[in-house]
Order: C-alpha cells, then sequence, then structure tokens
C-alpha cells in the first residue's frame, strides 16, 4: 500500500517537522511494515510552468514527425516573449496548456535542460509528458495536456504536486484495513497520540424504497449490499489534477471520471466500489452464486467460464459481474472520444458498494487467476459499515466534479448480524507479554484501536467493524502489546538443561550429509510441495503407493497442491535448472521428509496457548498427522570426475548412484542388498533395488541407478541422468551405529582370482553371493575387479565376471590347500546357483 505524506496530513494534523522517515519509524514501531519512503520531487528543480501552444511548424525531412512549437509561458522566462521549443509529440494541438521546463532546470534523474540545436532549430526547453516528471502513467504516452482553465505561467511543480513523499507499506493477510488512506491514518493518529479526522464520518441517507431494485439471493456470500444512482453526469468532465495525481502516487493509473473517483474512495476508505453504466443494465441487480457454466467477459476483456461457488452479480441477461474481483464488459462506464462518431459516453451510473465473503473472493480470484486491487482487500477485510459512507463519498465526488445529480433513492440490502464481541481477563496481556500493563493501559489500548470495552477483572470486549482479524483475547493481547511497544518487551533467553546435545537421530542425519558433500554432492533443499502430474511424468504405476498424496487445503500454488511422497521431483527439477544456466556437471543430494497419508484420516484439534499440551494432546494431534518418513535421494549429470594432465575423465553412471546408497548405509551401519531391480523412473536395465533385512524379512528401501530415456526427455533433464532414493528411517532401524573397531589378523593374506563365466542376464550380485557363502568363514573378502564380454570367445550372450578372493584365518596361516579348497567350494556353489563356468 502506497501513502502519500501530503494525502495523510489530510486526516491527522502531523507536525510541520515530520519527514516520512520520522513517520515510517513510528509506524514500524506500532508493527506495520514500511518497507521504503520514496521521496518524489528530490532531483527535481524549476523552473517548470504550464505554457499555452501558440503555433505548430511540421519540420519535414526526419525519419520521425518533428514539430517546431511556440509557447506562451507567460513571465516565466524572464521575457514574455513566445518559448521556442522542439517537440516530437504528437497528442497536443495549438491552444492547448503544456507542462514546460525552462533552461536551467533539472528534471528527475539528474537530467539537466538547456538551450540546444536539434533538428535544424534551437530548443529553448522542454514541453512535458507524465514520465518525464516522474509522474507514473496517466493514460495518454505523451504529452501532458492541462485542463483549459489553467493559468499560464503557473509554478508546474506544485500544480502537479511533484513534491512528496510515499510511505510504502506491507500490509500483512490480517490488516485489510490498512489498505487504505484511512486505516493508515488511524494507526499514525495512535501512533501520534492525535486526533483523527475519519473521512468515513459523513451525513448518510436512510435506505428507502425509492432506490434501484436489488435481490441479494446469498446473504452469507454477501451480507451488505449499497446503490446508489447518479445522472445528468457531464460526458465531457475530466477528472481533475489533484485526483489523478493522488491515483498515480498510490500505483493507479487515471481512466476517466467515474471509474477514477470510485477507485479514489476505495483507497480513501477501503471499501471497493463498482460504477454500472444504468443504461446498460437491465432489470434488477442480482447477487447469486453461478450457475456451472456459465460465461462472462470481465473489463480485462477476456471471456470466463464461471465455477458454480463463485460469487456473481447479475442482471436479466445474467451475470454482469465477478462480485469483490472484476466487473463485466457489458455495462462497462464508456467514455467520451471526440474521435469516435457516435460513441456515446456514460451519463447515468449505479454505484454498488458491498461486502462479499473474504473466502468466497479469494477463491474466486484464485481460481480465474484474476487479482485485483478490489479483491486484495475483500480477502483480507473490508469495513461493512463503510460501505454506505463509501456510496456517499463517490455520490458527492460525481456531483460535485462532473455536474450530476444524486437520486433521491437509496438501496441498502443488510443481512441480521451483530458486531463481535470477546471476553477477556483484564489482565491477559499481562500473562502473555510477561509485562504489567494494568487494567487502565488495557482499556486505553484498545479504545484507540476503536474497541468499546467493559467491566473490571473480566473485560468485555466489542471490536471495531474495520478490524475483522480481533476473534480472541490473543489478538487483543497483540494489539495492547504492539502499541505499547514490542521494544519495550524484555527479552529472556531460554535455560536449556546441560548434558543434551545432539540426538543419535540428529548425529546420524548429519554424517551423512559430511559423507556425501565429502564424496562430492552439493545439498539442495527444495519445496515439498509437488503435483500430481509429476508422477505421470516419473513413469509411475497407476496403483503406486506413491500416487497416495496428502493435499493441501490452502497451497502455496495451485499447481503444486500436493505434499511429495518423494525427495526425486523437488532435485530433478533442481539439476535441470542448473543445467539450464550452465552448469552441466552435477551432483545433489537432500535429506528431507516425505509424507504418506494414514489409512483413516483424522482431523487435528486446535490446541489452547495459555497451557502448556498434555502428552495426551500431542498424541492426537501427531495421529492426526500423516506418516512422515526421512529419506535420503542424490542426483547425478554430467562428469564425475574432471578430465586433465592426469588422464581422462568419465561421465556419472548408474554406479555412483549405487555407491552413494553404499556410503549412505555404511554411516547408518546397515548391511544394504543390491539386486537388480525394476521401478518407475529408473532404466529397467541399469536399475539396482536396494534392499535390508528387517525383523528377518528382506524389505526394499530404495532405488539407484540410470534414469530412463523418456523420463529424461518428459523432465527436460540431461542424457544418462542418475539417480538414488533411500528410507532413511528404516536404515536408522536396521543399523548398528555403535563403532566397530576392525580385527587385524597378524598372519599374511592369501589372495585367489576367479574368473567366471555366466549369462549375461545373471547379476554379478547373485554370483558374489553364491562365492561368498561357498568360501565359508576363511574368506576376508571379495571384489569384482573385471567384467568382460566378447562373443567369439565367451559365446553369444554370454560374460566372463573376474573375482579377486582374500582369505585369511585368525589363528594359523592358511596353506594353499586350505585356501584352494575354500575357493573351490566357493565356485561350486556359484556354479550350482548361477550356472557359473570357470573360464579357461
Amino acid at each position: 500500500m502506497r501513502v502519500p505524506l501530503s494525502w495523510l496530513r489530510e486526516y491527522v494534523d502531523l507536525p510541520a517537522t515530520e519527514t516520512g522517515r520520522d513517520v515510517q519509524a513510528k509506524l514500524i514501531s506500532a508493527g506495520l511494515e514500511v518497507e521504503t519512503v520514496e521521496h518524489l520531487g528530490a532531483d527535481l528543480k524549476g523552473p517548470l510552468v504550464v505554457g499555452q501552444v501558440l503555433t505548430i511548424e511540421e519540420l519535414e525531412g526526419f525519419k520521425k514527425p518533428i514539430r517546431f512549437c511556440t509557447v506562451d509561458v507567460g513571465r516565466a522566462n524572464g521575457t514574455g516573449e513566445p518559448q521556442e521549443i522542439v517537440c516530437g509529440a504528437r497528442n497536443f494541438s495549438v491552444g492547448d496548456k503544456v507542462v514546460v521546463v525552462l533552461p536551467g532546470a533539472t528534471l528527475p534523474g539528474g537530467f539537466s535542460i538547456s538551450a540546444r540545436k536539434t533538428y535544424g532549430k534551437v530548443s529553448h526547453g522542454m514541453i512535458c509528458s507524465s514520465d518525464e516528471l516522474g509522474m507514473g502513467d496517466d493514460g495518454s504516452h505523451g504529452i501532458i495536456v492541462l485542463p483549459p482553465e489553467t493559468e499560464v505561467g503557473k509554478d508546474a511543480v506544485e500544480l502537479l504536486e511533484l513534491v512528496d513523499e510515499v510511505l510504502d507499506i506491507a500490509v500483512t493477510a490480517n490488516r485489510g484495513d490498512c489498505l487504505s488512506i484511512r486505516g493508515v491514518a488511524r494507526e499514525t493518529a495512535i501512533a501520534y497520540g492525535l486526533p483523527l479526522r475519519d473521512p468515513a464520518l459523513l451525513d448518510v441517507p436512510g435506505p428507502n424504497a425509492f432506490g434501484y431494485p436489488v435481490k441479494v439471493s446469498d446473504p452469507a456470500g454477501c451480507d451488505r449490499f449499497t446503490a446508489r444512482t447518479v445522472t445528468g453526469l457531464s460526458p465531457e468532465a475530466r477528472s481533475p489534477i489533484w485526483l489523478q495525481r493522488r491515483l498515480q502516487k498510490v500505483g493507479m493509473r487515471p481512466i476517466s471520471l467515474a471509474v477514477d473517483v470510485t477507485n479514489y474512495v476505495m483507497m480513501e476508505l477501503g471499501q471497493p466500489l463498482h460504477a454500472y453504466d444504468r443504461h446498460q443494465v437491465q432489470g434488477a441487480i442480482g447477487v447469486r452464486r453461478a450457475q456451472e457454466g456459465e460465461k462472462i467477459v470481465t473489463l480485462d476483456g477476456v471471456e470466463r467460464k464461471l465455477h458454480a461457488e463463485d460469487l456473481v452479480i447479475t442482471d436479466d441477461r445474467g451475470p454482469i459481474g465477478l462480485a469483490g474481483v472484476m466487473g463485466g464488459a457489458d455495462t462497462e462506464i464508456a467514455d467520451h472520444d471526440p474521435s469516435e462518431e457516435g460513441a456515446a459516453a456514460t451519463t447515468d451510473v449505479i454505484i454498488e458498494a458491498a461486502h462479499f465473503d473474504q473466502v468466497s473472493v479469494a477463491r474466486t480470484a484464485r481460481r480465474h487467476k484474476l487479482s485485483s486491487e478490489a479483491s486484495r482487500r475483500f480477502e483480507r477485510g473490508v469495513d461493512p459499515q463503510a460501505a454506505a459512507a463509501a456510496a456517499q463519498r463517490t455520490v458527492d465526488l460525481l456531483v460535485l466534479l462532473a455536474g450530476g445529480t444524486a437520486e433521491a433513492g437509496v438501496t441498502e440490502v443488510v443481512a441480521p448480524g451483530a458486531p463481535h464481541t470477546v471476553t477477556m481477563a483484564a489482565d491477559h496481556p499481562d500473562k502473555v507479554a510477561g509485562v504489567t500493563y494494568g487494567r487502565e493501559t488495557v482499556v486505553r489500548r484498545l479504545q484507540e484501536v476503536g474497541c468499546d470495552v467493559y467491566g473490571q477483572d473480566e473485560l468485555i470486549v466489542t471490536v471495531p467493524s474495520w478490524r475483522p482479524d480481533l476473534t480472541d483475547p490473543n489478538d487483543l493481547a497483540e494489539e495492547v502489546i504492539r502499541l505499547e511497544g514490542y521494544e519495550n518487551l524484555p527479552s529472556t533467553l531460554p535455560r536449556p538443561p546441560a548434558g543434551r546435545g545432539l540426538t543419535a537421530r540428529q548425529r546420524l542425519h548429519r554424517r551423512i550429509g559430511r559423507a556425501l558433500v565429502g564424496a562430492g554432492y552439493v545439498e539442495a533443499l527444495n519445496y515439498p510441495f509437488v503435483s500430481e502430474q509429476v508422477f505421470d511424468q516419473l513413469g509411475l504405476e497407476a496403483d503406486d503407493p506413491a500416487r497416495r498424496v496428502v493435499k493441501l487445503v490452502n497451497p502455496l500454488s495451485d499447481e503444486e497442491p500436493a505434499l511429495r511422497t518423494s525427495l526425486l521431483p523437488g532435485l530433478l527439477a533442481a539439476l535441470r535448472r542448473n543445467d539450464g544456466r550452465g552448469s552441466h556437471d552435477l551432483a545433489l543430494f537432500e535429506t528431507g521428509l516425505v509424507f504418506q497419508p494414514r489409512d483413516a484420516a483424522r482431523v487435528a484439534a486446535n490446541l489452547p496457548v495459555d497451557r502448556r499440551p498434555s502428552p495426551d494432546d500431542i498424541a492426537a494431534l501427531n495421529a492426526a498427522l500423516p506418516d512422515q518418513p526421512r529419506h535420503v535421494a542424490v542426483v547425478l549429470a554430467g562428469a564425475r570426475e574432471q578430465a586433465g594432465w592426469w588422464g581422462k575423465g568419465r561421465p556419472a553412471d548408474w554406479a555412483d548412484a549405487v555407491e552413494a546408497a553404499r556410503t549412505v548405509a555404511r554411516e547408518a551401519g546397515a548391511e544394504l542388498g543390491i539386486r537388480k531391480g525394476q521401478y518407475g523412473p529408473w532404466h529397467p536395465g541399469r536399475c539396482a533395488e536396494l534392499t535390508v533385512t528387517v525383523d528377518g524379512a528382506e524389505r526394499v528401501v530404495g532405488h539407484a541407478g540410470e534414469l530412463h530415456p523418456r523420463v529424461l526427455k518428459t523432465l527436460g533433464l540431461p542424457a544418462r541422468s542418475c539417480a538414488m532414493e533411500l528410507d532413511l528411517d528404516v536404515l536408522e532401524r536396521v543399523g548398528d551405529t555403535v563403532p566397530q573397531a576392525p580385527s587385524i589378523s597378524t598372519f599374511p593374506v592369501a589372495t585367489q582370482d576367479v574368473a567366471l563365466v555366466v549369462d549375461a542376464y545373471v547379476p554379478a550380485a547373485d554370483v558374489e553371493a553364491a562365492l561368498r557363502e561357498g568360501a565359508g568363514e576363511l574368506l576376508e573378502s571379495i571384489r569384482l575387479f573385471d567384467v568382460y564380454e566378447n562373443a567369439e570367445q565367451l559365446g553369444e550372450g554370454r560374460k566372463s565376471l573376474a573375482y579377486a578372493l582374500r582369505f585369511r584365518a585368525n589363528d594359523r596361516t592358511l596353506t594353499v590347500d586350505e585356501a584352494s579348497a575354500a575357493r573351490e567350494a566357493a565356485v561350486a556353489l556359484a556354479t550350482d546357483r548361477t550356472g557359473a563356468v570357470l573360464r579357461g
């Protein structure tokens, strides 16, 4: 919310010496986040005056149209003679009043003006556009043309209010009242201890039977609807300069008088309004829910298909507006355009000032991806009591500025309701803040906010209509605390009990992170939100458990409404993003929670904040949450080892992903089984299934390998990208993290190599397992050091696996016969189980 200091001073008598920085400090202390203070016109220096165009000479022979003008600037140039100026704009004519900057002046951005020769003529100054003066967009896309009655020679800096300070406030979702000058002025008045001149305190006529007919069919969606009519608006009437400038300062573009007035009142009072062309409205105005499939063309020219939950404004034809979001094109205010013959300008308007349900407006705006100034205010909370005053203020301005006539009819449809009342102990803010404020301070601060307070030890507080966010005692306590000053709260550091460091689980996660970093991986933390379409992109089966997701009621993005069941979508997106930015050799990892819905859905209870939750409360809360196991995942692409003077590099492949799984398992102290597998996004021939033994049964805890080419193409990933994902909680459960000292034998090792020929489809892991079991307890280690395939030597569909076997006994030196017997036993079992044949 942009708040011009000059506008703010109309409602609060700030000291003349107070600057925007001073007001910023006060508002920040009161709890408003004032991000910046913009100094408009800080580097602007005159003379900048009003001039009248006397003559225009078209200069020929240039690539673009150029005009040589003489302009009357009165005595501002010291001579009274016409000022000669070269200008390329085309939106002004002889006799128009324009803004002229004379030599010696400086425009925003440090642009100095001097007489100079251009296009064969000497230009003594410049005719200015709004952009050149730092005014913002005025819709003209050219030179500023002032009203005919503007006095020649008048100081344009003062006329256009070019010097001002604008506070830019980041309004939080609960403070919709501060999306208006009225709301910020109220906070400023409280911060300075000054009275507020409330612009909503107007004499408003009561409803009568002569107003425009309105029928509200959904009082839950619209609990208040005020309609007023103004007739006889002058088609030539334009928004005055002061009104246009205020709209520009708050970040809005002037459009036409009727629209500008409604926008001005919205920014002033915080009540969104809409003006309908009365001659385009057919029959009574209605408020109802849309029928599924109905359509409307909104003011932005887009045809929108409506949802059954959308709240719409209607006439006899159907929808003419999305309630609280945007009006329809059928009843748009038509502006007078002299260049269009037969174009009838709007002379009679119906003013709508209504109060719509916050949730309904927010969902409609999000559903149609149509955020507007009106929807921003309604979804944060608008003062329902301000609707009638806003309508009256709009009527008054239209009558004053456009020569209209306010009709006597006043329509006001109001659903029954009562002010919201909160009961609170007088010392409740003391308990929340840990500071003794006392009843008198509590009552005074709540009254400053606008509350009516009654009672002694127990206060009965009626909250003001403009603060719908004050719903319980803690909200009221926060108001007292912020107005008394957050900086006055005592700082008390917590005292943790001695002797408690990281838990075993935390130490494990840190060890795993350090181990992966040591292996060359970089940690990437991703948002836990996914779209359900990503499971199709990963190639998961329709009945895959990973497709069962927990959906958020209020997601950050409608495109990602679900919580992740795998770490891979986020990591692969990070891989794609970094590869697209030129980093092609990548190794990323993440440890984080995934979310799995429980079979029986439960609703979490709202726990009280005035006491510590009991163990039963916490247990019930945890029972309502989804299962949240912690996973670890890695993704790789590009070169795993760089080439250099030391030799050739090598690309990352499936074996690196498997080795990452082994690294994690070693840190967890778990024995990881690795075998051929096939699952989801992995390549069927280059995928390892990772298993552990849990309570005597083998359990799959993850997969590793190269991703399927189809997945790479769908997700836009580099060729031959690899990935691994493991269930870290299961590894922690079966692992033994107690350090084991290595057993070092004093006896020599006996090494035996063996090369076995097997069918190409036989996994090396199966052969290794058979060799390990057959060799018995004398086997110290086994390592696969060569894989060889040659159809001419081995036969079609055959491969050779070469293993290095190390034998050692703890109590003696092994003989050659003992080592050979163990080797032969290993080969015999491998032959029996896998059909292996010793390579000759």
